[in-house]
């Protein structure tokens, strides 16, 4: 029975046109930066001579791997938490506005494993989401770019190059990483959705709630503290291209956002639990 709700509630969240709006806008956010780095001169003799003014030959890193590589930062940053948000608060309240929440719940079937089976489509939701991100970017830069070495570079933060083969590894673990970006964020509009509010405003708080770490994060006078910041731990998947990785930092943002996400589902079912929907 398990199987069948989860198979049901994926059906279910799937089967919504505002689910696809983050493929679309992704779909279309690629391509555009990837026509403007293809046929405009100036930010490709910019990332040219960054690498030649560090002694690398530029045509071996002008790749696919790297055009895909710069393209994540952005949207991760940016469109990424608007389209899981979107997603994770709609999860709940929107069944709980449309009044299909009050029926299902008048079935045998427990507040703890209808949000349970939500929470886990929201996973799966977002797993499907990056790995779209990160495939489809790689596609259409191999359609204009070669393959080669990978170049990263973040100013202040990042320097790295690989070879082809290990730039690929780095990639794919980036991406997969990114996912748990994903899914916290999607847990933190869930839990807002399991409260008695809008899905509007379950999105527009979690995004909220993102975007105040991220301005804090930012401060310069507060760097000692960055590591109280959610975001500081969202950002792990950069950390896959760092030379070496810091795999000691990797262990303690995925044990910390691994508290933030059972928190973010254990208050999200306090709230739905003591709500009174059916009457």
């Amino acid at each position: 029975m398990f199987r069948l709700q989860f198979r049901n509630e994926l059906w279910k969240l799937f089967g919504k046109k505002r689910t696809y709006m983050g493929f679309l806008m992704f779909l279309l956010a690629q391509n555009v930066i990837i026509l403007v780095f293809r046929f405009s001169s100036g930010p490709r003799i910019s990332m040219m001579r960054t690498l030649e003014g560090n002694g690398y030959l530029a045509q071996d890193f002008l790749s696919a791997l790297t055009v895909a590589t710069f393209m994540l930062f952005p949207l991760a940053y940016l469109l990424l938490p608007l389209y899981v948000a979107l997603v994770g608060g709609d999860l709940v309240a929107k069944e709980a506005e449309d009044g299909t929440l009050r029926m299902i719940l008048s079935r045998p079937i427990s507040r703890t494993r209808l949000l349970l089976l939500k929470w886990l489509s929201g996973l799966a939701f977002s797993l499907v989401l990056v790995l779209a991100l990160g495939g489809l970017g790689l596609l259409f830069a191999r359609l204009w770019f070669p393959w080669g070495g990978l170049f990263v570079f973040v100013p202040g933060e990042l320097f790295s190059i690989f070879a082809a083969v290990g730039g690929w590894h780095h990639y794919v673990a980036a991406v997969f990483m990114l996912a748990i970006k994903a899914a916290t964020i999607l847990g933190l509009a869930f839990m807002f959705s399991c409260f008695n509010v809008k899905p509007a405003a379950a999105t527009i708080l979690a995004l909220s709630f993102v975007f105040v770490s991220f301005i804090l994060q930012s401060i310069p006078y507060f760097k000692d503290l960055q590591p109280w910041f959610l975001t500081y731990h969202l950002n792990l998947w950069q950390l896959m291209f760092a030379q070496p990785i810091p795999w000691w930092r990797m262990g303690e943002s995925l044990s910390l956002l691994l508290g933030f996400n059972l928190t973010f589902l254990v208050v999200g079912a306090t709230a739905f639990h003591v709500r009174d929907i059916k009457s």
